[in-house]
């Protein structure tokens, strides 16, 4: 066992633009391993970070979002969010998401970190932040792109820990930020009642 050793990073060597169009950025490094092996044909996604909420109304009632998603060819139901928008913070980003998918209009104060993950960095570089809002009221309208229709659901806390325990809740980053929001919060979610 090597528990004192040092991982080290790769060094890259070359870096080539190979996206298929700017809907899935690829791109190819040639890079040198930490023991010298030279890799050629490493490939990965610079997608873009994203941001999510989990919105709570004033009733403990959180605000979803389902929608069809075409790479798994199903309809899913996530929290609210999305991909950074240019020149914007990921916080305005997400307050733009929020209130873009559901009609809840926000400030970039209200929002409380629920931190970052990753879903693939071995592949995916990709961070999506998450967010939780409290007393979060629909004030606004939906603005959804052109591939989306977007159905608005509000469950109450609990419900929803519970959407995401039996697995009706699935997409990685809603269902961390679901689990890592009830922890944080467990008042919300009546964790405390147990």
């Amino acid at each position: 066992m090597q528990a004192d050793r040092e991982i080290q990073k790769w060094t890259l060597i070359k870096e080539e633009d190979i996206s298929p169009s700017p809907w899935f950025p690829l791109v190819k490094h040639t890079v040198k391993l930490a023991n010298g092996t030279i890799i050629d044909d490493y490939y990965y996604s610079p997608l873009g970070d994203v941001a999510q909420v989990l919105a709570v109304t004033k009733n403990k009632e959180v605000i979803l979002v389902k929608q069809y998603k075409h790479a798994l060819g199903q309809v899913l139901i996530e929290l609210p969010g999305g991909i950074q928008q240019k020149n914007k913070s990921i916080l305005e980003s997400a307050v733009n998401e929020l209130e873009e998918e559901t009609g809840v209009k926000a400030s970039t104060d209200q929002l409380i970190s629920l931190g970052k993950i990753a879903n693939n960095p071995t592949k995916l570089n990709q961070v999506t932040y998450g967010f939780i809002l409290f007393d979060a009221e629909f004030n606004s309208t939906q603005k959804l792109d052109t591939t989306e229709d977007i159905q608005i659901i509000t469950k109450p806390a609990p419900e929803v820990l519970k959407m995401a325990i039996n697995g009706e809740i699935w997409v990685t980053d809603s269902l961390n930020f679901i689990l890592k929001a009830a922890l944080a919060y467990p008042d919300i979610f009546e964790l405390d009642k147990r």
